[in-house]
This record gives C-alpha cells, structure tokens and sequence, in this order.
C-alpha cells in the first residue's frame, strides 16, 4: 500500500514538474505578446483626439477613470481569481482585452470610451495579479528563486520593447493610411495571446470553496499582515510615486510632440526606437541591480523626476524645432531607459520574503494604492492642464515629483535595501 502511494505520489509530482516546464516555456512568447497593447500607445492619443474628437481633458481623465475602475474592480478580481484559478482568470482578461479594443474601435461618444476602459481595467487587473505569479508558481524553491525569476521576466519583458519597436513603427504610418489599422491588428494580437493562455497549466492546487464573505476577511487579514511591514510600506508608496511619473509622462509625451510640430506619421519611428532602447534596458535589468543595489530605485527616479521637469523648461523657452527635438529626444530616451528595467525590479522587490499566496495579497495590495492615488491626481492634473498651458504643468509636475522621490528615498534607507537578518520579523510574509 506504501509503495502504490509512493509511485502515486512520484506520478504526481512528475506531472507537476512537467507542467511547470511547460509554463515556463511558454511564458517568454505569451509575455512578450501581452505584457501590454502593441500597435496602441503610440497612436491612441492622436486616435482619441484626431478620430473620436477627444479634447486634452477628456484625453487625461480616459486614463484617469482607466486607474479608478482598476482600483474598484480589484479585490473583487482578486476574489475571482481566487475562486476559479489563475489559468482560467488569464483566459478570461485575454478575451476581455479583444472585447475592449472592438468597443473603442466602434465607440460614438465619451462614454462608450469610458466603458472600454472599465473592461480594459478588469483585464489588466487580473493579467497584473496572475501573470508573473504564474511563473514565479512555476519557479523550483530555492535561494535563487527571485534570480530565475527576473532573468525570464527581464528576457520576457526585454522581447517586448523590440516588439512594440517593431509595432510602434509601423502603426505612425498606418494611422496615416487608416486610423482604424493599427488598432484592427492590436485586436489581432490580443485573439493570438488569448489562445496562447489557454496552453497555460495551473499550478496551485484548488483551495476549499469559500463564501465570499471569508474571502473578504481573508484579504482583510492579508492586507494587515502587509501594512506591518515597513519596508512593503515603503515600496508600495515608491510605486504609486513612479507609476504616476510615468503615466502623467505618457500623455504629455504625445501633447509636447504636437507642441514642437511633430507630424503625426512620425511619432511611430520615434517610439519604436524609444522601444527599442526600453527593451535594451529591460534585458539589463539583472546587471543594473547588480551594479546599483540599494541605490537602484534612485538610480531608476531621479533621471525620470528630472526629465519631466526639463521637458517644461524647453517648451516654456519656446525654442526652434531644430533645437527643442534633439532635446526633447534625450529626456525621452532617459525615460524609457527608466521604465524599462522598473516593472521587473519592482515585482522582485515585493515578492522577497513571501509565498503564493502572499504574493496575490501584495499584489493586490500595491495594485489597489496604486490606481487609486494615481486616478485621483491625474484628475486633478486633467483639470490643471485645461487651465494652465503644458510648459508650466510639466515644470510643475517635475519639481513635485523630484521633491518628492528625494525626500521619500531618504526615508527608505531606513526601510528598504537591509540584509535579510536585519529586517524585523513582520517583514518576512512567508505565512500570514
């Protein structure tokens, strides 16, 4: 009876073995392909503007409602994840990505658009739980769990830049020909990675079916356990800080092309080259930690803080075209070196000290802070630039921002970068 349980329990654990390779596999190309919209973001400002009549405003509180609707739809996603499994929540978002480009696509009015990003959010939110959880599910144990880690989700995030390079280029252009394209073929790529996720295995073994009332108080719990911990503390607020420094620069990165007399079909080889060096950046990610250590969030913050505040200074000296684009080009190449390695440090950062389940919690947590304070303030930013022009806004926003990344980092070399033997033991979120 011993030995039947024994090649039972053999079979078993081969099997998990196997699936676990097999998602490993697969995560690289699925990643590189979903990890955002490809033939979107360097177009979609014109798209909203120039096709559905969008003004800035409108254009700034899309993005914001975007972070509002993430913030609702969070735990309630966290939930459902927990209830059905990460294979099936990312087969399910998959879908709701295409189904949100075909509403943005055939949208008549601003709340057509608004609906497309509360579905768009519910997608991003659950992808944003699961899919880097999936790999680091697939991950053997061991000390160089996090290494493995960042090393596919560099490689995986690194494929993406050149991708969206690629993309970028052609969809400046093709917006040129038909506004429509390069959204017909970001809907064409998000059908081919919704199949892909369907390849993926589940890894974690099904829990007991729990009322949703538990499972509230669980992630109750979960998140109490998390607001112990000073050094999750400080690394949640990092997050909100730099996250808002890049979306805010997302938006004016199209509205200071304008600005200097950009034509429109030349924004796609612009982006794809600031592609390209993102994803030079993100496939560096392992050696920039290596290099800066406890200084790698200052390293990534400072640059990005100071680049917005210089984007205002130039357009406020309203200089020649001949002058302002080669400088405006450096302050972009300094923010996509910035962004590229962020996401993938970050992840690992949070993840230190945890297990699966925390892994969901913190993740949900970070998501939850995130969306909400950056959803607040960009509505107020949308408001700001209706009334006071671009130049001042972005000086101001920078010098906030450099202020603030200063003043944070210092308070977070009490809290974060320490050896693990210094951290207190609510630090340490293996079992909550």
């Amino acid at each position: 009876m011993e030995k039947l349980e024994t090649r039972t329990e053999l079979a078993d654990n081969f099997e998990l073995i196997k699936k676990k390779k097999s998602n490993i596999k697969i995560y690289p190309i699925y990643r590189a392909l979903t990890w955002d919209l490809l033939f979107y973001y360097s177009i979609i400002y014109l798209f909203f503007t120039l096709e559905k009549g969008m003004s800035v405003l409108q254009v700034f509180q899309i993005e914001a409602f975007y972070m509002l609707f993430k913030a609702i739809v969070q735990i309630p996603s966290t939930i459902l994840i927990e209830k059905i499994g990460k294979r099936k929540s990312l087969i399910l978002a998959n879908f709701i990505v295409a189904i949100h480009l075909l509403i943005i696509m055939v949208s008549t009015n601003f709340l057509w658009l608004i609906l497309s990003q509360a579905l768009c959010a519910i997608a991003f939110i659950i992808k944003g739980t699961c899919e880097t959880d999936m790999l680091y599910d697939s991950i053997e144990h061991g000390e160089k769990r996090g290494v493995k880690f960042s090393k596919i989700e560099g490689k995986a995030t690194s494929l993406y830049y050149y991708i969206d390079a690629i993309t970028a280029f052609a969809s400046g252009f093709l917006f040129v020909i038909n506004p429509y394209l390069p959204l017909i073929l970001c809907f064409i790529v998000s059908l081919v990675t919704f199949f892909i996720s369907i390849k993926f295995e589940e890894i974690q073994e099904k829990s007991k079916k729990r009322e949703v009332r538990e499972q509230i108080k669980d992630v109750k719990n979960s998140f109490k356990n998390i607001f112990k911990s000073k050094r999750l503390i400080s690394l949640l607020i990092f997050n909100i800080v730099f996250v808002f420094m890049l979306k805010t620069l997302q938006i004016f990165r199209n509205t200071t092309l304008l600005a200097i007399g950009i034509p429109e079909q030349y924004f796609g080889i612009i982006f794809s080259i600031l592609g390209l060096i993102a994803g030079i950046s993100a496939k560096n990610q392992g050696r920039i930690h290596k290099k800066y250590r406890n200084r790698t969030l200052s390293f990534l913050a400072k640059p990005l803080a100071t680049s917005c505040l210089l984007m205002g200074v130039i357009l406020l000296f309203n200089l020649p075209q001949a002058i302002a684009l080669p400088m405006m080009l450096v302050l972009y190449t300094i923010q996509y070196i910035m962004k590229g390695p962020y996401y993938t440090l970050i992840k690992q950062y949070l993840n230190n000290f945890t297990d699966s389940k925390t892994r969901v919690m913190i993740s949900t947590a970070n998501n939850l802070l995130e969306n909400i304070v950056v959803s607040f303030v960009i509505f107020i930013l949308s408001y700001v630039v209706e009334i006071i022009p671009i130049s001042y806004s972005l000086v101001g926003v920078g010098a906030v921002s450099l202020i603030g990344v200063i003043l944070l980092l210092d308070y977070m070399k009490k809290t974060v970068g320490k050896k693990p033997e210094e951290y207190s033991k609510s630090d340490f979120l293996i079992k909550l």
